[in-house]
């Protein structure tokens, strides 16, 4: 079983960090709105949508099994581009119409809690490395 510890805190499995906790969040919320989008667009923007949004919590899931700390940040800054990714995604959704202008800033809001999470595990992360 793979240990990790930061603040003291020794979190023996990826679940328990919480910006996979959050992220695990917005892949469900994602997968609510995509719903409702139009079922021309599930092998369009729906599957690319959904996909970025899955890719941020399998890289801090990889990231976490990781031996060294520069391979987790490598994985943490993979998902922090796949968070990069999934907003530019829901501004086209919004754009064109599939996203109402609410359910549109609860994604935003939950990407932005993401990426703050996110950055802070990347640059505790980092002064692990030597």
């Amino acid at each position: 079983m793979e240990i990790f510890t930061i603040n003291n805190t020794t979190l023996t499995s990826f679940t328990k960090l919480a910006a996979w906790r959050e992220g695990h969040t917005l892949v469900l919320l994602i997968y609510r709105v995509t719903k409702m989008f139009p079922r021309e667009e599930l092998f369009g923007l729906v599957s690319q949508i959904r996909r970025a949004a899955v890719s941020i919590t399998s890289n801090i899931a990889e990231g976490f099994s990781r031996g060294s700390y520069k391979e987790k940040i490598q994985f943490y800054t993979m998902a922090l581009g796949s968070l990069t990714e999934l907003e530019n995604q829901l501004l086209v959704a919004r754009d064109v119409g599939f996203l109402a202008s609410d359910t549109f800033q609860t994604c935003a809001e939950q990407a932005i809690l993401v990426g703050r999470i996110l950055k802070g595990l990347i640059k505790k992360s980092k002064t692990y490395v030597i």
